[in-house]
């Protein structure tokens, strides 16, 4: 059948992905090595399969900004649904990389916003976008507490292309 089929291939996938060496950029972490091997072993099956990196021009030094948010309980749906209509504008903005909103699993009151920005103009170009004004009018009655937002730099992906959805890009 198709599921047989499909966990057939699953398996086959997972343990091709389980003798895959795990790789540290810039020698951050442990050495290179595989399960069920040792490091010397896996260094010299990965050596001649290590990708390349990009050039600078192509270097993604973009701003992740996480927002974590708690709203009122009854308020999760329509926070969820505002957020959703603002991420969905926000992700065709031209300084923003990606644009995720997600939901904790075992509290549904908890949400964080997952903000990517391209250049250190675009989170002041998207506080000043009606969609982003709009949504902050929605919510705020919703907040069980003043959100927080938490600065990051991001380090991986390294380039754009490991991180712009762009513009022709399905999200749901």
């Amino acid at each position: 059948t198709m599921w047989r089929a499909a966990s057939a291939i699953s398996s086959r996938c997972a343990h091709r992905c389980a003798a895959q060496p795990i790789i540290f950029a810039n020698n951050v972490g442990p050495s290179i090595s595989r399960r069920g091997t040792n490091a010397a072993a896996a260094a010299k099956h990965t050596s001649s399969h290590l990708r390349t990196f990009s050039s600078q021009s192509n270097q993604a030094d973009y701003l992740c900004v996480h927002v974590f948010v708690s709203v009122k309980p009854g308020t999760e749906e329509d926070f969820m649904l505002a957020s959703l209509e603002n991420a969905r504008a926000s992700s065709l903005e031209e300084g923003i990389a990606r644009f995720d909103v997600i939901q904790q699993e075992d509290d549904p009151s908890k949400f964080v916003l997952v903000e990517v920005y391209k250049n250190a103009d675009a989170p002041a170009a998207h506080k000043g976008t009606n969609h982003y004004a709009q949504w902050r009018k929605t919510v705020e009655h919703m907040m069980a507490e003043p959100r927080k937002a938490i600065k990051y730099k991001n380090l991986f992906p390294a380039t754009c292309d490991g991180w712009d959805y762009g513009a022709d890009a399905n999200l749901e």
